[in-house]
């Protein structure tokens, strides 16, 4: 068995469950998958796969290490590459990895990137309340004081302050698959994933156990 897929987030819709209660879903596409690489870990016993997300566009622009890494396997190029655990050896170089290796009702995890916001201040940021808004208190919507008058005398680690907002890897666990769709590769899973759409994503099985 093997760890998980790589894939790609189409978006979110909604589904009706046998109850007839209205199930948010993210559809994702996983797979199908080559495996590029079967790499071994002599310290830890370890077994690991490369696998490389087969899309539908022609990929270009692949320099020549990277090409002589694809010719060696004999697997055409792919964008992504992201290396799985497997706990046999099922699979060789070449292989095709689908969506059936998910099944309904089954936890998984999924790891994104999130959407990136750019710098954003206090209030968006760390959801500060902010000042009042009016009688030219020229208080609205700034951090407040961020130090220390004489001791210690300086800043603390960790302040909530403006910067960067977004744009880092989330992982979401205890997702739950809905529904498998192996003619088309996608998978519907309750919830949300983190990311934009057409994001690359990789789909952990939650009950994998590395031996």
């Amino acid at each position: 068995m093997i760890q998980g897929l790589i894939g790609k987030k189409v978006g979110m819709t909604q589904i009706f469950d046998d109850d007839g209660r209205v199930l948010p879903v993210t559809v994702l596409k996983a797979g199908p998958c080559l495996v590029v690489q079967k790499k071994m870990n002599d310290v830890n016993s370890s077994k690991k796969v490369q696998l490389g997300f087969v899309e539908d566009k022609k990929v270009k622009k692949v320099n020549k290490p990277m090409m002589g890494h694809f010719r060696k396997a004999n697997v055409p190029p792919t964008h992504v590459l992201k290396e799985f655990f497997v706990d046999d050896d099922s699979l060789n170089v070449g292989d095709t990895v689908k969506v059936d290796i998910f099944e309904e009702k089954e936890k998984i995890n999924v790891v994104g990137t999130t959407k990136g916001k750019g710098f954003q201040g206090v209030v968006k940021r760390w959801n500060f309340g902010g000042g009042r808004a009016t009688h030219g208190s020229m208080f609205h919507r700034r951090p407040g004081s961020t130090g220390m008058c004489a001791y210690p005398g300086k800043m603390i680690k960790g302040k909530k302050l403006p910067g960067r907002m977004g744009g880092k890897n989330r992982t979401i666990k205890g997702l739950q698959v809905v529904k498998v769709d192996t003619d088309r590769n996608l998978i519907l899973v309750k919830g949300a994933v983190p990311g934009f759409n057409d994001n690359y994503v990789f789909i952990l099985k939650d009950s994998f156990k590395r031996r």
